[in-house]
């Protein structure tokens, strides 16, 4: 069962999230499917709503990709261990209008599989490096009026 639920999580990744194949949704999510998001301050609740979620990311970068680093499974929860790269250069990322600037973030994603589809996500990303990429927020040691657009 651990290798089905790790299979089923890493479509969600590749063909989801990195082809932007959002009609798949209904095929690999649980139809009360929640996600907890550390960048959120609310859940996402449903299909329609995980599609929103995803849209955002793909709107905001032409060539956003994830890479599974590790993957771990038992019983019903799949951890990821993954690294996104890409370049904010079409759309508002986190409320900031495209910058052009290369971002890479990392982050871990618990799962609950739940009847052979993704019920439930637990997200914990490094959302404040994100800002700091994009320019929004210094890095420690750099002033506020270093050149920061």
């Amino acid at each position: 069962m651990s290798e089905e639920n790790k299979a089923l999580v890493r479509r969600e990744l590749e063909e989801i999230f990195n082809e932007g194949k959002l009609e798949l949704a209904d095929e690999l999510l649980a139809s009360d499917y929640t996600v907890h998001d550390s960048a959120l301050t609310e859940p996402v609740h449903g299909i329609a709503g995980f599609r929103q979620l995803r849209a955002s990311y793909h709107d905001a970068s032409s060539d956003v990709r994830t890479t599974i680093e590790d993957m771990i499974a038992e019983g019903d929860r799949v951890v990821t261990r993954w690294t996104t790269r890409g370049t904010h250069d079409r759309g508002e990322m986190m409320g900031v209008p495209p910058t052009g600037k290369r971002i890479e973030v990392t982050g871990i994603t618990v799962n609950r599989i739940s009847g052979g589809k993704i019920a439930e996500d637990w997200t914990v990303w490094d959302s404040l490096g994100l800002l700091r990429q994009l320019g929004v927020v210094p890095a420690p040691g750099q002033s506020e009026g270093s050149g920061l657009s």
